[in-house]
């Protein structure tokens, strides 16, 4: 039965996905079928090495399935070229970082900016739209601070504005409190929740923090790269 992308933020169907190792072949996925429901906040979760961020990587287009399907946005990313799908992932899929990823040399008004530079947006709308975020995220008043002059909360906080940035149908997050402690960790999940609820945005975060599985809609559950488990923490017909 092929799994539909009609009503889903991502269906993934049958996916394989191995890589070498030396001589050895890793399975990085084995079988997965999957459905995300769009405007929700998803965890995958799974021990360090069970392939969670290795179906990260598939429904963020980094990466191509060995064989499957991988439908996100309702596109079926196997039928753009490698080119298309790098547009693709630009303007739908907003990416935030354990390691934040922010460029040293620029401001944080310059790092949330950059995506829209990358999108010939102009500048009057490129202005409008960053101080906006920055505000929503609580920086406005940090805006020309370059990353080595924030906190690493408020790196997390730049990373966020950044993905939200193009208005991306699709957040993706790989452990975004792995580097923060468990106070500014809460306080990032509380913001990242936020923003999915009030930008109607898919969120979906690769996490094994109880603080980020407590605050989910979906827990996805992976070991072995195999899907062993999926709870709906959301009541049925709630949005």
């Amino acid at each position: 039965m092929t799994v539909s992308s009609v009503s889903n933020a991502v269906s993934i169907e049958r996916v394989q996905k191995s890589y070498l190792l030396d001589s050895v072949r890793v399975t990085g996925l084995a079988d997965v079928s999957v459905r995300i429901a769009p405007n929700r906040f998803t965890v995958l979760s799974g021990a360090s090495g069970s392939g969670k961020t290795t179906l990260l990587n598939m429904i963020g287009c980094i990466d191509r399935p060995d064989s499957g399907r991988v439908v996100v946005a309702g596109q079926d990313t196997a039928l753009l070229s490698d080119d298309a799908l790098s547009d693709f992932r630009a303007r739908h899929i907003g990416h935030i970082f354990q390691t934040f990823n922010l460029l040293p040399v620029l401001s944080a008004y310059e790092n949330v900016e950059y995506p829209l530079l990358m999108a010939r947006r102009p500048a009057r709308q490129r202005q409008a739209r960053v101080m906006e975020l920055l505000d929503a995220v609580g920086l406005a008043d940090k805006a020309r601070h370059r990353p080595g002059q924030l906190s690493g909360g408020q790196r997390q906080r730049v990373a966020i504005a950044r993905a939200l940035a193009r208005e991306p149908a699709l957040v993706l997050a790989d452990e975004p409190t792995a580097n923060l402690d468990s106070r500014t960790g809460e306080a990032i999940i509380a913001l990242m929740r936020r923003m999915q609820q009030e930008r109607r945005v898919s969120f979906v975060i690769s996490s094994h923090d109880p603080q980020v599985l407590s605050a989910a809609d979906e827990v996805i559950q992976i070991r072995d790269g195999a899907v062993i488990g999926q709870r709906s923490m959301v009541a049925e017909g709630t949005a």
